[in-house]
């Protein structure tokens, strides 16, 4: 990609009846860039803001200031890795399929909650399966990945799918807060108490990712939310950013202008001002409009927080897989970080999972154009037929017998 290129409060878990926008419209303003930075000699970055209900993608002018319809809005962010520009190709697959799954059998009517944060969860995991076998077929593609941060929109609540470390933040009411949690090796060495934040700064190994799509044919997705509100404002970001500009100072550009396309400009000669030591990628995305409740003054504050994605009611014929909270898995549960052995700038896992995370994740893949036969979803029934002979019984005696025979007359021969 060319440089600079634009292309009351809750008491837990929301309830997922519920897909109507109540008390009027929710108004959106959002623009996003891409940028190279100052060493990178190409940009494998990738962005996708897309209106699921119009089926519009880009940066059009009514995808940049619209109101909210029934299907809902989309943004993701993807930092591709891999040699031969094969990083700028996973990146644009994922957002290219994960547009194109969220879609697949999309009607006129309103996507209830639960049914767009499933959906943005398999999209997210057919990308993955989608991107390992692209890289499996072309030798000059192996060991390509992408980090994704997605979001959707439905009424008033925005889900996050999150796989690596590029980052989802909310600035509400002057506070910023990080509603995304890294899947990164320094993360982890965080939260089991082995680094503190300020130490993470200087850690050697900052850039290594436990986690990213393409680097496995499965894939452990983190599905958060948040309730929004009034005058909130999100924003998605590769590592090209959060890397480079101070916390402090993104939450101050965040508030420095009305104007989203003011905003991502901003970060990204920011980021580029500080070194600009990876491609810099930034969604900027703000909401108003009578669909939002206003910010209570007794609200709780606003954090990270998982969905728990409730169990689907029916699954088709010949896709039955175990249920969990979080919906079809197998293996580790939902939210859980495993190893993922590869090698990039963005290295993901490298060697034993540190800080006691658990092993290699392993997750069922949605059922789509890209699922293998056999695959995780898929139960064979068939009975196995074991290969055999088939030797009628009285050709085994007599070759045995002759055998026998033969080795008699070689013995006797011999001893003669």
């Amino acid at each position: 990609m060319p440089p600079g290129a634009a292309s009351s409060p809750d008491a837990g878990a929301p309830s997922g009846a519920d897909a109507g926008i109540a008390g009027g419209p929710v108004q959106v303003k959002l623009f996003a860039r891409t940028d190279v930075g100052q060493v990178r000699e190409h940009n494998e970055d990738n962005f996708l803001v897309a209106d699921l209900t119009r089926r519009s993608r880009g940066l059009l002018e009514a995808n940049r200031a619209t109101l909210l319809g029934p299907q809902g809005l989309l943004f993701c962010v993807c930092d591709g890795m891999g040699g031969a520009a094969a990083g700028e190709i996973a990146s644009q697959l994922a957002v290219d399929i994960i547009f194109e799954r969220i879609l697949e059998g999309v009607g006129a009517d309103a996507i209830p909650r639960d049914e767009l944060a499933r959906r943005l969860v398999r999209a997210v995991e057919t990308a993955g399966l989608r991107i390992f076998q692209e890289a499996k077929a072309d030798r000059t593609r192996r060991g390509m990945g992408t980090t994704v941060t997605g979001a959707a929109l439905v009424d008033d609540h925005l889900f996050l799918a999150q796989v690596g470390d590029s980052r989802g933040y909310i600035l509400r009411n002057g506070t910023l807060v990080q509603v995304t949690r890294d899947q990164s090796l320094v993360n982890q060495l965080i939260g089991a108490g082995q680094l503190t934040e300020e130490e993470a700064e200087t850690f050697e190994h900052n850039n290594i990712i436990l986690q990213a799509l393409g680097t496995a044919d499965t894939v452990q997705v983190d599905l958060t939310y948040v309730h929004l509100r009034k005058g909130d404002v999100l924003m998605l970001c590769s590592d090209g950013l959060s890397g480079m500009v101070r916390f402090d100072e993104i939450r101050e550009l965040l508030a420095s202008s009305p104007e989203p396309l003011e905003i991502c400009k901003g970060l990204t000669e920011r980021a580029n001002q500080a070194g600009g030591h990876d491609n810099i990628t930034v969604i900027v995305v703000q909401f108003d409009g009578e669909g939002l409740r206003a910010l209570a003054s007794d609200e709780e504050p606003l954090k990270y927080r998982k969905y728990p994605l409730p169990e689907e009611s029916a699954i088709p014929l010949g896709n039955t897989v175990p249920q969990g909270p979080h919906g079809p898995v197998s293996g580790n549960p939902p939210g859980s970080v495993g190893g993922v052995p590869s090698a990039h700038p963005n290295s993901v896992g490298a060697g034993p999972n540190p800080a006691g995370a658990g092993a290699a994740i392993q997750t069922s893949v949605p059922p789509g154009p890209w699922q293998e036969p056999g695959g995780a979803y898929n139960v064979l029934d068939e009975s196995v037929d074991i290969p055999g002979t088939h030797v009628p019984i009285w050709v085994v005696i007599v070759i045995a017998v002759g055998v026998l025979a033969l080795l008699g007359a070689t013995a006797y021969l011999l001893l003669r």
